[in-house]
């Protein structure tokens, strides 16, 4: 029969804690020797004293947490040294006693542990959400270190959600938002089933516990109409596989009401259409019992086509194995069926935990590939913490791999790689290994060319091309979805945009000293010394950064370093840096720190002029565009360029063509830049009147000579009237806007 949904709390986590340490000692004297229960009871007596004194909202000593805590994980049979870090899991924070001093007491490994639960209340953050990510960041590196950090954590956490009632409401819905969003999902992708159930329940009643009593109240009086259904159709299927001569028990499935909430808000459907899903568990002795009970059930009911995963051939990343298959049943109604062997089930709802609960000799088990693919996930975390740029940014990526569904595509040797849905080939590229996702340049999709923003498919062969001086692109943040590539082509982006800001400000620097009979290779370490102390700086690269970024003025930066050794020569210095100083140098090649303004598309040949933008360093503008006019007004923002005498790149121009309205026409045109070498960025067409139309281009070129070539040909065709450049273009951008 389907399972009771009105107490969703899994049988195996004990709801009451022990009442004493004697209790707790009694359940351990089931798998742990004596002396490690003496070294329970020693960290149980010490806590108690460095709690004494200490209550909790509701009244009762402190210590009844941490026995709690520590009854939790012995349901889970954890060792004993995990027990006495449950016990002394908040010593560090609330009294003052020293990891050191722990350390010396009960060992490193145990004061280890006990460090990684432990909150970073001494450091103050300046937001909330910051400090969860902190926290976070400093439990992920101690998880590195030992795997049980993560699961006293969570046990902790389970307690607290437990005793939730006696918090203030808003203190209750901050701890289950965080619970939901964070712990759950750490629980699920540890393959914890039972302890993510309880937390969503838990969290969901603390959360919105009007709509919890509504979705319960709704369960209960669906229950009575579904009775007799649910027994019809799991009779049916256990009598069909006895008759198959399979040993097999079959279970009605519990529907929890997170779930079947979440399932309204996300598939926007109905209560009445999510319960009208009948759904069974099939337990066997063996994984070639799972198959042979799977063709059983197929040919008793029709099986919805697209609906069938297995995940024993290709467990999840959590470890999770099961066959899963959706049927047509009796009366047209849809039954999802999941078959699984006792091991599995037990690996489906206790994860990682299982490792401890049901320990395995053999390497090979099911149990045993649990814990390495939790370890393997935790050092993802690692990589990406050594990479993101703050904790915030961390927690991001976390967030995004905490647990969406997978993909499993193939490498070209045959090899299984699991992707979050929605990856594309350059999630699989970073996937196989950092430098394959940075050096990558195109990819196949089962042999065919495909372009890298294709979102893959469960079953499909990836084939990645890379090239030896290819950089990752920031086009590609716009895709990908897995925290490690994200985090990896951000981290290059920073490190590229670090190096090319110094080398800009170095460069705006020695422009502005040379007005002052100066430059940074004539600076003296007194004088970088005094600009280091006035601004606050550790560094002399962090002031070039700065000016690179055009957060600080180049001039006054100059001013300022030959200030140190001659106050009196300020009034000899010219007015401003570009009445007295050459033109800076503009080749196309300098990266990020240079960008061509949008506004007049300025193009080799064209005379210019720059400003500095805070965060994007020089903006170059042609030296008639309208956009300047302020600027110029403010000189100290404002300077001269000039083009170098070879310039690298492509260029985007804009151009305004009137044509007569023709059948291929555009065609014509596109195919005849095209052959002009220069690309098309944008194209867009309006009517005149009747008969004639204009179009407006971006393309690429070269330079003015490259763009007047094009010109010319372009007028060259019948259809074709004018041709012209446009170089302010918000007016027709704004008419052509929605």
């Amino acid at each position: 029969m389907e399972m009771d949904c009105a107490d969703t709390a899994p049988a195996k986590l004990a709801r009451q804690p022990a009442q004493s340490i004697d209790q707790l000692a009694e359940k351990l004297s089931l798998y742990l020797d004596t002396d490690q229960i003496q070294l329970v009871r020693r960290a149980y007596y010490y806590a108690e004293q460095a709690h004494d004194q200490q209550r909790r909202r509701s009244g009762e000593p402190y210590i009844i947490h941490p026995l709690a805590v520590a009854y939790i994980l012995a349901d889970m049979h954890m060792d004993h040294q995990s027990l006495m870090a449950a016990m002394l899991h908040d010593v560090i924070e609330d009294t003052g006693i020293s990891k050191e001093a722990l350390g010396e007491q009960f060992g490193e490994t145990v004061a280890d542990l006990v460090d990684g639960v432990s909150k970073l209340t001494q450091i103050k953050f300046g937001s909330r959400a910051e400090a969860q990510a902190e926290n976070f960041q400093k439990m992920a590196l101690a998880m590195a270190e030992d795997i049980r950090v993560i699961l006293v954590k969570l046990a902790d956490r389970l307690h607290n959600m437990r005793t939730l009632g006696v918090l203030r409401p808003d203190k209750r819905r901050r701890i289950a938002k965080e619970t939901l969003e964070m712990y759950g999902p750490i629980a699920n992708r540890l393959g914890m089933n039972n302890i993510r159930i309880e937390f969503e329940e838990l969290g969901f009643q603390a959360l919105h516990p009007m709509r919890a009593e509504r979705v319960k109240a709704a369960v209960m009086a669906s229950r009575g109409n579904r009775k007799e259904i649910l027994e019809k159709i799991r009779t049916a299927i256990a009598n069909h596989l006895k008759q198959e001569a399979l040993n097999a028990e079959v279970y009605g499935r519990e529907k929890h009401l997170y779930s079947i909430y979440q399932k309204m808000r996300s598939k926007k459907k109905s209560f009445s259409n999510i319960m009208d899903v009948y759904a069974y568990r099939i337990i066997v002795d063996s994984a070639d019992s799972c198959y042979r009970a799977l063709g059983a059930i197929h040919s008793l009911y029709k099986p919805v086509q697209g609906h069938f995963k297995d995940y024993v051939a290709i467990p999840k990343s959590n470890g999770y194995q099961s066959l899963h298959t959706v049927l047509f049943g009796m009366h047209g109604v849809p039954i999802e069926i999941q078959i699984r062997t006792k091991e599995m089930d037990e690996m489906a709802n206790n994860g990682i935990a299982a490792h401890w609960l049901y320990k395995s000799d053999d390497p090979n088990s099911s149990l045993s590939g649990s814990h390495t693919r939790a370890r393997q996930w935790v050092q993802g975390l690692l990589e990406m913490q050594q990479r993101a740029g703050n904790s915030l940014e961390f927690i991001e990526n976390v967030k995004i791999d905490l647990f969406p569904d997978e993909v499993y595509v193939f490498t070209p040797k045959g090899n299984i790689l699991e992707l979050s849905q929605g990856s594309t080939a350059v999630d699989f590229a970073y996937a196989v290994h950092t430098d394959v996702g940075s050096r990558c340049v195109a990819c196949r999709i089962n042999r065919r060319l495909a372009p890298l923003s294709e979102q893959l498919q469960s079953g499909q062969t990836i084939e990645i091309i890379t090239a030896p001086g290819a950089k990752p692109n920031p086009g590609w943040l716009n895709f990908v979805v897995t925290g490690k590539a994200r985090s990896n082509i951000r981290h290059f982006l920073k490190n590229q945009r670090h190096t090319e800001s110094i080398e800009l400000g170095q460069r705006l620097l020695n422009k502005a000293l040379a007005s002052l009979g100066s430059s940074i290779d004539k600076l003296s370490e007194k004088q970088i010394n005094q600009i280091l102390n006035d601004t606050g700086h550790n560094s002399f690269d962090t002031i070039l950064e700065d000016i690179g970024l055009g957060n600080r003025v180049a001039y006054i930066t100059a001013r300022q370093l030959m200030d140190a050794i001659d106050q009196a020569g300020q009034g000899d210095a010219p007015d401003s840096p570009e009445t007295s100083t050459k033109p800076l140098i503009i080749s196309g090649t300098e990266g990020m720190m240079i960008s061509f303004a949008r506004c007049c598309h300025p193009i080799p040949g064209d005379p210019i002029i720059g400003h500095l933008s805070a965060g994007r360093g020089v903006v170059v503008h042609a030296e008639a565009c309208k956009n300047m006019t302020e600027f110029r007004e403010n000189r100290s923002k404002c300077m001269a360029l000039r083009w170098a005498d070879k310039v690298e790149g492509e260029f985007i121009v804009e151009l305004r063509v009137e044509l007569e309205q023709q059948k291929g026409i555009i065609a014509l045109l596109a195919t005849k830049i095209n052959s002009l070498d220069a690309n098309i960025e944008k194209i867009s067409v309006e009517e005149k009147d009747a008969r004639f139309s204009i179009v407006h281009l971006e393309i690429t070129v070269h330079n003015r000579i490259h763009l007047a070539r094009i010109m010319k040909r372009l007028r060259s065709i019948l259809s074709i009237g004018r041709v012209s450049r446009i170089k302010n273009s918000a007016s027709w951008r704004r008419k052509l806007s929605p």
